[in-house]
């Protein structure tokens, strides 16, 4: 399996080749990391160290934590254009622009982002036009409403790895209505948005279903509020919780990680490389 990013391919094979995508966010306001990043030189100095080892770097200008307010374009823009263009000249990964709008997208990718990472699914005919046009890579989310509602309401689902599944397989025929190649689209079931405990755990679960689709699919577990739910331990504390996830999405399915920790990923996934290098030789030789 590739994912096409731009001109550049990442290829998941058996052996279980594992894509690290660190979170930079340049927020005030995101959950676990807001306002550490806000300014140029932080942001770089966090890449040069911490993020050294991702192979992708995902630039978010706007918080999607439940319960956040939207930024203007302008504010967006303004944010992470200049951090994606520093990075061009001074990092080897990939980069992703974290973004629902498509005027932000057009000035990511034009700054040289390699992915747009879109929380709303490429569900605007506009972004889906931006991706068809540059020929970039992206991922497509599911979530439910808006991050500022997405955990009010009724969030019940009688099955929500089949909700997600349906969701996943009417935006893939509308991304190829809309010229963008199926082989440019990654797959994010959208932990955390909209979802209850139950619900976030049912598709880390059901990954395999999910994977029958073919598409590389991309899991962002870390430090999220479902992990403190479960564990009890507060949003700093929750590293070894993000890193089991990981470990049990990657096992069943998952190709790309988006987390906080990449050096703490790095090595579990070195750990995961050979377990599962050695269980594939296993399985050919018998």
């Amino acid at each position: 399996m590739r994912w096409h990013v731009g001109r550049r391919r990442l290829s998941f094979n058996d052996a279980g080749n594992l894509s690290l995508m660190g979170v930079l966010n340049v927020t005030p306001d995101s959950f676990s990391d807001g306002g550490q990043f806000i300014d140029l030189p932080a942001a770089l100095a966090h890449v040069s160290t911490a993020l050294s080892r991702a192979d992708i770097i995902d630039v978010g200008g706007e918080s999607t934590r439940p319960g956040s307010e939207p930024v203007s374009s302008a504010v967006e823009i303004a944010r992470v254009v200049p951090v994606i263009e520093a990075l061009q000249q001074t990092s080897p990964a990939l980069i992703s622009i974290d973004t629902s709008k498509a005027d932000v997208a057009q000035a990511a990718v034009n700054a040289g982002a390699d992915i747009v990472n879109d929380v709303t699914g490429l569900g605007d005919p506009r972004m889906r036009a931006v991706v068809a046009s540059a020929k970039v890579g992206a991922v497509v989310m599911h979530m439910r409403g808006a991050p500022k509602t997405m955990q009010q309401g009724d969030l019940s689902s009688d099955d929500i790895v089949g909700e997600v599944l349906e969701f996943f397989e009417e935006r893939i025929a509308a991304c190829r209505i809309s010229g963008i190649h199926e082989a440019a689209l990654c797959l994010d079931p959208g932990i955390g948005f909209g979802k209850t405990v139950a619900q976030n755990v049912a598709l880390i679960a059901g990954l395999p279903r999910l994977a029958a689709l073919g598409r590389p699919i991309l899991i962002g577990a870390s430090r999220k509020s479902f992990l403190g739910a479960l564990t009890g331990r507060a949003v700093g504390d929750r590293e070894a919780a993000t890193l089991a996830v990981g470990a049990c999405a990657h096992w069943l399915g998952a190709q790309v990680l988006r987390v906080h920790d990449v050096e703490a990923a790095f090595d579990a996934r070195a750990v995961l490389s050979a377990i599962q290098a050695q269980t594939t030789a296993t399985r050919e030789a018998a």
